[in-house]
């Protein structure tokens, strides 16, 4: 008599439990290995059993974008008197929330997220707008600038992230920094040609990521406030 495989039965699928599945192949293996097939096999089922929960591979990557979206912490009810402080502290929380998940941020790179997660994310940022004075219109545009910022940002981060755990990359961290290394190289270059990037080598690689994200947001968020009436404008 021949005897079965001990194979452990698949579980219970659910749209929830794929997309737990799937951000922890996102977690291990990055966006470009979350697809059907390796999250079945993350699920010890087939690709087609997920097709009844899932329509197709972006929809699985809207969702799992979608269920970070949904971790970052908003902030109370909007202040007027403190609204730069409440949305630079929101953008800085959604940066730090989808730096925790691989290259993620990728996936919202010109696209519009709709699910929950997102869309509490973007109603929470246009009410802080709103409640600070700013037009709705400058508000809406501001959404999308913010937007793009704090998922251009997160990437960015996720890139060097996976640079440094090549082998190459980690012996170049273990040797010297990568601002020391750019500032040399910035100073290496002609003079007579690059007069301004050679005397500013110093200045244009100095400042560690979160330094330079608060400047930006600092920016963005000032000359946001800056299309605000004087009569309605809050005081940092």
């Amino acid at each position: 008599m021949r005897l079965r495989a001990n194979v452990p039965a698949p579980r219970s699928l659910s749209r929830a439990a794929i997309v737990d599945a799937a951000l922890k192949v996102l977690d291990r293996e990055g966006l470009d290995a979350l697809t059907m097939r390796r999250v079945a096999e993350e699920l010890g089922t087939g690709p087609a059993s997920l097709y009844a929960h899932v329509d197709h591979k972006d929809d699985l990557v809207a969702a799992v974008f979608d269920r970070v979206s949904g971790d970052i912490e908003l902030p109370g009810t909007p202040d007027p008197a403190r609204w730069q402080e409440q949305i630079t502290e929101l953008a800085l929380g959604a940066i730090a929330t989808f730096r925790q998940h691989r290259d993620l941020a990728r996936a919202a790179l010109g696209t519009i997220p709709t699910g929950d997660g997102s869309l509490s994310l973007m109603e929470a940022m246009v009410s802080i707008l709103l409640a600070g004075g700013v037009d709705e219109q400058v508000t809406a545009w501001s959404l999308d600038l913010l937007a793009l910022y704090i998922t251009a940002t997160a990437y960015e981060y996720s890139v060097e992230t996976d640079a440094a755990d090549t082998p190459h990359g980690a012996e170049l961290v273990s040797q010297t920094t990568p601002d020391t290394e750019l500032r040399a190289w910035f100073s290496s270059l002609p003079d007579d040609r690059y007069p301004h990037l050679v005397a500013m080598a110093g200045a244009l690689t100095s400042g560690d990521g979160e330094q330079r994200t608060r400047f930006h947001l600092d920016v963005l968020v000032r000359g946001i406030a800056s299309t605000v009436p004087a009569r309605r404008r809050r005081r940092r």
